[in-house]
């Protein structure tokens, strides 16, 4: 019989539930297995998110994987941004976002205003 399953609360709980998950890869779902799998994704989902937060990528990148995501150019994004200069500095890390490229930005591409808000961080090539 299974374990019982209980809060993942030090790094052996969490290595047993990923164990445990690969065990049960697969199971279909509505079954004992498949909810099972369920409730053990979810605890190590809470697990990594305490203990291993993940930042949100940095706006300059997040635009680059949109682009990439929707097979756009940079002259894509000149309704959104601006002139071609413009959408070079952007994209170059020269000058910030304003509120009117974040806002057109996150209602044409769907990348998350949070996401755009935040400081471009500097290119460390430059």
């Amino acid at each position: 019989m299974a374990a019982e399953l209980k809060p993942i609360r030090t790094e052996a709980d969490y290595e047993n539930a990923l164990a445990d998950v690969a065990r049960l890869w697969g199971a279909k779902t509505g079954t004992a297995k498949g909810d099972r799998l369920d409730v053990l994704a979810t605890l190590i989902d809470a697990y990594e998110a305490q203990h291993d937060p993940m930042d949100p990528p940095d706006p300059i990148d997040a635009i680059a994987f949109r682009m990439e995501q929707q097979g756009l150019s940079r002259k894509d994004l000149e309704p959104l941004i601006g002139t071609r200069a413009r959408v070079a500095e952007i994209m170059n890390r020269q000058r910030s976002l304003s509120m009117a490229m974040i806002r057109r930005l996150h209602q044409h591409l769907g990348i998350s205003a949070d996401v755009l808000i935040r400081p471009t961080v500097p290119d460390k090539a430059a």
